[in-house]
Parts: C-alpha cells; sequence; structure tokens
C-alpha cells in the first residue's frame, strides 16, 4: 500500500459520515406554486362558507325554537281568553236571565220559556207530540213560499225554521205578542174610539175576549197619560215630598193592576169582579167620577 492510499483511509475514517435530511428538517421553499396558493384560498373559503352556514343552520333553530315556543304560548293564552269570555259570556246571560225572571215576576208577566237543549250539530230534537211529519212539514214549507230543504238540513232545523218563519214557538203554539206599556200584555190594544165599555158584561165568548182588550186598552191608557203627566212637572215638584208621594201612588197602583192584567190575558175574571169594575170603568168614560168612587168602594169594602 502506498502512502497515498493510507492517507486517503485514514481521511476518510476520520471525516463524518452525512446524515440524510428529513422533511421536517426540509427548509420552505422561497417560492410557492401558484396551484397551491389557489387550492389553499378555495379550502379557507369553503371553511369559511362551512363556519357561516353552520352559525345559519344554529340562529334558525333557536328562532324556530322561539317560534313554536311563543306559538304555543300565544294559542294558551288565547284558549285562555276564549275560555273566560266564554264563561264571562255564560254568567252574564245568567244574571241577565234572573234579572229578568225577577223583572217579569214583578209585573206579574208569564215566566221565560224554557231554552231548547242542543245535541250534537247544535240540532234540538222537539217533542214527540210536537213534531210534524216531514211530508206535512214539506208542503207547509211550499205553502209558505220557502226552501223546503236547505243544504245540510235536518228535519229538526228544518222544524225550527218552519216555527220561526210561522211564528210559532218551540211547542208549536203560537208565540204570545207583548204589546209594551206601563203594564206590557198580550192583549191586543184597540183604538181609543173602541174602548166605551158596554153598559153590562157581554155573555158572548167573543164579546167578552173583546170586554177584556178594551179593559186592558183602557187601563194602559190611564197608566201612560198618568205617567207622562208626572214626568212633566218641574223638577223641584218631583224631588218635593208630595211629588214623590204622587210618583210613590202611581208605581203602587201600576204594580197592585198587574194580576187583573194577568186575569184578563187568560179570561178568568170572575163575573162577581168583572162586573164591577166594568161599572168604574163606564164611569170614568163617562166623567162621573163620584159614581165610579162609589162602585170601587162597594168592590172593595162592600156595603159598609
Amino acid at each position: 500500500m502506498d502512502f497515498a492510499s493510507l492517507m486517503s483511509a485514514q481521511i476518510a475514517k476520520a471525516k463524518p459520515t452525512p446524515k440524510p435530511e428529513t422533511p421536517q428538517e426540509v427548509k420552505p421553499s422561497k417560492y410557492i406554486k401558484r396551484a397551491d396558493v389557489e387550492a389553499q384560498r378555495q379550502a379557507d373559503y369553503a371553511a369559511e362558507q362551512k363556519a357561516i352556514e353552520d352559525a345559519r343552520i344554529v340562529r334558525l333553530d333557536k328562532k324556530r325554537k322561539f317560534e313554536e315556543d311563543e306559538a304555543e304560548k300565544n294559542r294558551a293564552r288565547e284558549e285562555k281568553r276564549k275560555r273566560l269570555a266564554e264563561e264571562s259570556r255564560r254568567l252574564r246571560e245568567e244574571e241577565e236571565e234572573r234579572e229578568e225572571r225577577i223583572r217579569r215576576k214583578r209585573l206579574g208577566l208569564p215566566d221565560l220559556p224554557p231554552k231548547e237543549k242542543a245535541i250534537e250539530g247544535g240540532d234540538a230534537t222537539p217533542a214527540p207530540e210536537n213534531d210534524i211529519a216531514d211530508e206535512e212539514l214539506v208542503q207547509k214549507l211550499r205553502e209558505m213560499n220557502e226552501p223546503t230543504r236547505l243544504f245540510g238540513e235536518t228535519h229538526n232545523g228544518r222544524l225550527r225554521r218552519y216555527r220561526k218563519l210561522a211564528g210559532l214557538d218551540a211547542t208549536g203554539k203560537p208565540k204570545a205578542v207583548m204589546y209594551p206599556g206601563p203594564i206590557p200584555t198580550t192583549l191586543q190594544p184597540v183604538p181609543e174610539a173602541d174602548m166605551k165599555v158596554p153598559d153590562a158584561v157581554p155573555k158572548d165568548n167573543d164579546a167578552r175576549s173583546f170586554l177584556y182588550r178594551q179593559l186592558a186598552s183602557y187601563f194602559t191608557l190611564v197608566l201612560s197619560e198618568w205617567q207622562v203627566s208626572l214626568s212633566l212637572r218641574d223638577e223641584a215638584v218631583k224631588t218635593s215630598s208630595s211629588g214623590k208621594a204622587a210618583y210613590s201612588a202611581m208605581v203602587q197602583a201600576r204594580d197592585s193592576m198587574v194580576p187583573l192584567y194577568r186575569k184578563l190575558e187568560k179570561g178568568d175574571v170572575e163575573a162577581g169582579i168583572l162586573g164591577p169594575i166594568v161599572e168604574i170603568v163606564r164611569a170614568c168614560q163617562e166623567r162621573r167620577y163620584v159614581d165610579a168612587n162609589d162602585a170601587y168602594l162597594r168592590l172593595s169594602i162592600g156595603k159598609a
């Protein structure tokens, strides 16, 4: 071995072996490819859009949940409002009906008719004895030039429609017409020219019925004139003790005559009372007020 070979071997042993470069130790290049930049930009844009979409979905979920909660609250409030309104309406109707019954009882008017109870579908079932055969009902509606059948109308609904058109109540009887006045009555008033009562009580039923109408009409006329005359007084006279006493006398007379009106409506006035009443009214119509007062005393206390 020559000297040169020996020196080369020694130098090779002394020189360290270079380690291969790992990927971590690779220094970034000074230049970047445009394709890599575009890919990175698209990746960042996609990530940003995904984050925005996720946030939008979260907001929509929160909004939908909030709207559902609000709708549920509104529905609960509306149901409560309807329930309270229905309860208030029912209580108000019951109170009005109670007051009306008290008023009718005070005035001696007939009691309120019972309300028809509705069954399923809002249809009231009439009593069998008050029902009308469907063929007869159709014929009656034809005679009134009314539609025989309406869409979705049942027999009971058709019956109620006929009774309403014919002026009948729920039992099929003619509705009693209440004529206004100081004492409302079902007796049809007669003109003032026909109020002159006969000298004696007629025997005929029709004439006696007309007599009842004459008496009720005359009493209504007198009470109305009495009320009007009291209302035309000065305020000072109305508030005075004598004015209040005069008004109380009118109210007491009106209330005391209510039972007589009811008897006249039913036509069951006793003969021992009807005769003196006719005598009193006849004397008043002829302006014989002393004779009318004497007849009233004989009727009330007899010949004492």
